[in-house]
Order: structure tokens, then C-alpha cells, then sequence
């Protein structure tokens, strides 16, 4: 099993930066594909950015150019920055295990961008 602790969040202004962090505690392997993933009040989980453990990366294409994700084995780090009121959300933590196809979820945390 695996347990995703999500720390960050909060309200900002537009323009403005946030950090959000996750590790992932319980049984890890090198193939796992850590990101984050978001959903705003009536709308889907989509897709925020996704890295695996050899830095690969992906980036919906509303955030690239201002969010960064980045990775420590266990532990991932998503820096936001010139946020929008469009990011407004809530950020989750994904953590998605090859072979099995399996996919873990962190708790959620709030980020809202608003003046």
C-alpha cells in the first residue's frame, strides 16, 4: 500500500507563487510516476504534471511556463508560479504504479487564487 501526504496550498493573489510537496510513504518502486492532478468546483480532475523517477516530465498546457515539478525518489515538489484565478482548485497528489495500473490518491489540498 501507499500513503501520499500532501503539505502547501493556501490563497494567494494573482501572480503570485505557491509550493506544493507530497511524499509517498509505504511500498515504492523506481517505475512509479508521481504528480499532481486538480479539480475546480464543477468541473473534472485534469491533469496538472506528472515526472517519473528519471525526470521526465508533462505538463498540461495551461501551466507550462509557470509551474515546475520536481522529484526526490519518494518525495515531489509542484512550485506555482504567476498564478491565475483559472488555477483556482483543488491539487492532488497521484502516485501511478506500473505493472498493475494501479493509481494513489493524496487527501487533496485547496489553492485559490483570488484577489
Amino acid at each position: 500500500q501507499v500513503q501520499l501526504v500532501e503539505s502547501g496550498g493556501g490563497l494567494v493573489q494573482p501572480g503570485g507563487s505557491l509550493r506544493l510537496s507530497c511524499v509517498a510513504s509505504g511500498s515504492f518502486f523506481s517505475s512509479d510516476v508521481m504528480g499532481w492532478y486538480r479539480q475546480a468546483s464543477g468541473k473534472q480532475r485534469e491533469l496538472v504534471a506528472k515526472i517519473t523517477t528519471d525526470g521526465r516530465t508533462n505538463y498540461a498546457d495551461s501551466v507550462k511556463g509557470r509551474f515546475t515539478i520536481s522529484r526526490d525518489n519518494a518525495k515531489n515538489t509542484l512550485q506555482m508560479n504567476s498564478l491565475k484565478p483559472d488555477d483556482t482548485a483543488v491539487y492532488y497528489c497521484n502516485l501511478f504504479r506500473f505493472p498493475t495500473g494501479n493509481n494513489y490518491w493524496g487527501q487533496g489540498t485547496q489553492v485559490t487564487v483570488s484577489s
